[in-house]
């Protein structure tokens, strides 16, 4: 790379000065110009990356990241080189911290993603490679969640993007693939807000787009700037930086410096200003001062340093939830796309080590797994949607273990069998129902042991059956029914404070008398709103000791909220499943059934366990599986008596 020897100052110019009051805009008449200056050529000379550090704290003085065909440089402010890390790199980006310094490289003589850490005792670790990938990078960017995971972003050529868990606090980890990315066909730079979890990806000759950065997120996508004539853009966009409550982006061809704030209608284009004759600026890094922004800018030329009297208010975010991490997952299921469903949680009689964990896959039947998350059984007999279980159910002369679902197929009950000893689920019998479009399901059992069946439909209707058994066959009798106003799904019993708890999706959560001879009164527990998200999904109910609680997964912020079980149904708190990076597991998200028990089911199970389907399962991406989360963990991360 050249660079320009001559004292040249480059006006950073409003391209419409002069068109929009001081009011107006929001800003002083200071914030309208800013000043670029060349950088020493000794520094610039080669540089193909150039960012400035966010903190300095490992380092008090380091001021600034060079990497290019020399390797990798830290210098401080006056120009002094710290540290090297030889090698010939491109792209760059960097997380920094009170106990070092983390910095993620594109190796352009391997052709790959590096990281490397610079520790407070100012040693390189050894260089992490991740492997060799099957299209070319263009571009990378490092992200850090509220669990202090460290991710890496690719952005690829012909749309291909990857996520990757490089990271665990100030340990650099095995490399994980989380999760592929479908990415404009042109994009060439990133860069995430880690406070906002907001990844920013360019798309050269048409604009700037957001995407949710946390691993359990949906792929999707919003235009914070577009070419014109349906944005401001005049030719495209190139590197970005994000600050709190906005982000800057470059123009290249068109020479600007745009600038955009993120408002509650959206993202507002605050007036672009002009880079005079930097040629082809693509790379730009900002730090936040008191006073505004410090700039540095790359070009063909080399590299330009400014300052910005801009300092966007960032909007109010709600404080992060705690994260749980997953223990254990299970095997996938069989099924593609959309299959897992609800879990329930049988308790062996004598060794709780060896109690099980059933599943639905609602395209394909009954899958059984061990406290391990190892698949012992698959009973293929048709689209179960939800299941529950209860334990010494007395049939006519028998007590046995019982599990029912809701089978799709044919509109009814699914009963089966668990073996006391072996755990082993085998079929009983299906018992028809009424319903058009069977969908939840949940148990009750009385204080004199009958089994009650609590079937629900997509219209709202819940018909509750008595389960026997008659001349040796099971028998369903209808006992009750009620409904409420919209489509249900999760439902769980307390069966010792004899009351039923319902979901209504995109309402909220109901109670009322479990006993079939008390006429059916529904009490609101909690609406969607607030905490609770539609869609309402799994619920489950825990009994300690002490306390009960309702858990409820809130599925449309991908959350899990626990409330006291006995009115007023205090909210105790919120929490996400977040990924285990020691186990290579990943998190939980778009959860629809959920189950829970207090039992005792030895380490790390001591307080109980959460079994919950994971909706999106990555870290590799295969199909569904359900994932296992200690009672302990959720209790300390909410505080719970």
């Amino acid at each position: 790379m050249t660079f320009s020897r001559n004292p040249l100052w480059l006006a950073l110019c409003l391209a419409l000065a002069g068109c929009q009051s001081t009011a107006e805009s929001g800003h002083s008449a200071a914030a309208r110009t800013a000043a670029l200056q060349p950088w020493q050529a000794a520094e610039a000379v080669n540089a193909e990356a150039a960012q400035l550090l966010a903190d300095d704290r490992f380092w008090p003085g380091a001021n600034r990241l060079l990497a290019g065909r020399d390797g990798l440089a830290l210098y401080d402010a006056a120009g002094r080189r710290l540290a090297h890390l030889p090698g010939r790199f491109g792209a760059l980006d960097h997380r920094a911290g009170a106990d070092g310094l983390l910095v993620a490289l594109h190796d352009d003589d391997r052709q790959t993603a590096v990281l490397a850490t610079l520790d407070g005792a100012h040693r390189w670790s050894a260089p992490l490679q991740l492997p060799r990938r099957d299209f070319k990078i263009e571009g990378l960017c490092l992200y850090r969640d509220t669990a202090d995971n460290a991710f890496l972003f690719l952005v690829g050529e012909e749309g291909r993007g990857e996520q990757w868990l490089v990271g665990q606090g100030q340990r650099l980890v095995t490399p994980r693939r989380v999760r592929g990315l479908s990415l404009p066909p042109e994009s060439e730079h990133c860069q995430v807000d880690d406070g906002r979890e907001r990844l920013y990806v360019n798309e050269t000759g048409v604009g700037l787009w957001a995407y949710e950065a946390h691993p359990e997120a949906p792929l999707v996508r919003q235009p914070v700037a577009l070419r014109q004539p349906f944005g401001d853009l005049a030719e495209g966009a190139a590197g970005m930086a994000a600050v709190p409550g906005g982000v800057l982006l470059l123009d290249p061809e068109a020479r600007t410096l745009h600038r955009y704030v993120e408002a509650a209608e959206g993202w507002r284009a605050e007036a672009p200003l002009a880079l005079g004759e930097l040629d082809d600026a693509e790379r730009l890094s900002v730090r936040p001062r008191a006073e505004g922004l410090e700039l540095l800018v790359v070009d063909d030329a080399g590299l330009h340093r400014g300052r910005l009297d801009w300092r966007p208010t960032p909007p109010t975010i709600a404080a992060p939830l705690p994260v749980v991490p997953v223990r254990v997952q299970t095997e996938p299921v069989e099924s593609l796309g959309d299959a897992a469903d609800d879990p329930a949680i049988w308790v062996h009689p004598s060794d709780p080590a060896r109690s099980r964990v059933l599943g639905t896959d609602k395209q394909g039947g009954l899958v059984v797994y061990d406290l391990a998350g190892n698949l012992l059984q698959h009973l293929p007999v048709g689209r179960l949607n939800n299941v529950d279980v209860r334990s010494g159910v007395r049939l006519g002369e028998r007590t046995v273990d019982l599990a029912v679902a809701s089978n799709r197929d044919r509109n009814a009950l699914h009963v089966f069998t668990l073996d006391r000893d072996s755990g082993e689920v085998a079929e009983l019998g299906v018992a028809p129902t009424p319903l058009e479009e069977i969908y939840g399901l949940c148990l009750f059992q009385a204080h004199d042991g009958t089994l009650y069946a609590l079937p629900n439909d997509k219209d709202g209707r819940y018909l509750q059956y008595r389960l026997d058994d008659r001349d040796g066959t099971l028998q369903a009798s209808l006992v009750r029914q009620f409904q409420v106003a919209s489509q249900p799904e999760g439902c769980v019993a307390d069966d010792a404070g004899q009351r039923l708890f319902v979901g209504e999706e995109r309402r909220g959560v109901w109670t009322l008398d479990a006993r079939p001879e008390v006429a059916p009164k529904l009490e609101p527990v909690i609406e969607v709103g607030g905490p609770l998200h539609a869609d309402v999904e799994g619920l489950a109910f825990y009994r300690g000791a002490q306390h009960s609680y309702l858990v409820v997964s809130s599925q449309g912020n991908d959350s899990y909220l626990v409330l006291d079980a006995a009115p007023p149904y205090r909210l105790r708190g919120a929490f996400r499943l977040g990924l285990n990076a020691e186990a290579g597991i990943d998190g939980a998200s778009e959860t629809d059934g959920l189950e829970v028990t207090s039992a005792n089911l030895g380490a790390p199970w001591q307080r109980g366990l959460l079994v919950v389907q994971d909706g999106r399962k990555r870290m590799p991406e295969t199909a569904q599986n359900f994932k296992y989360a200690a009672w302990d963990d959720i209790a300390r991360a909410l505080d719970l008596p």
